[in-house]
């Protein structure tokens, strides 16, 4: 004799096996974070060259003559890299040359 076929509820489809992937978004993130950073500074028309040197020394810690350097090619070139470091500590530093509304940009 034949056998009848069935009808009713389909057995729910069989589910892909996860592939045998490490999980490595969290590793990769943490690694961009602390990949060099860079805050860039740009000119403006709106800031003395004092200011602009006493909160560069205010926000990276560098020397008066090293922000000095950094006022002068921010002056004559349009922009300068005024300091590298982890994302936070780039954040950080962009805080502080904000406070009195320089134009600053994080690269990564």
């Amino acid at each position: 004799m034949a056998e009848v076929p069935r009808f009713g509820p389909a057995a729910p489809p069989a589910r892909p096996a996860a592939p045998d992937v490490e999980v490595a978004v969290e590793e990769e993130v943490e690694e961009r974070i602390k990949a060099p950073w860079r805050v860039i500074l740009y000119n403006d028309e709106i800031h003395t060259f004092d200011e602009v040197i006493r909160q560069v020394v205010k926000a990276t810690g560098c020397s008066v003559a090293q922000a000095e350097r950094h006022a002068w090619t921010v002056h004559t070139e349009g922009k300068d890299r005024v300091y590298e470091g982890e994302f936070e500590e780039c954040f950080r530093v962009q805080g502080v040359l904000r406070e009195i509304q320089l134009v600053t940009e994080i690269e990564g």
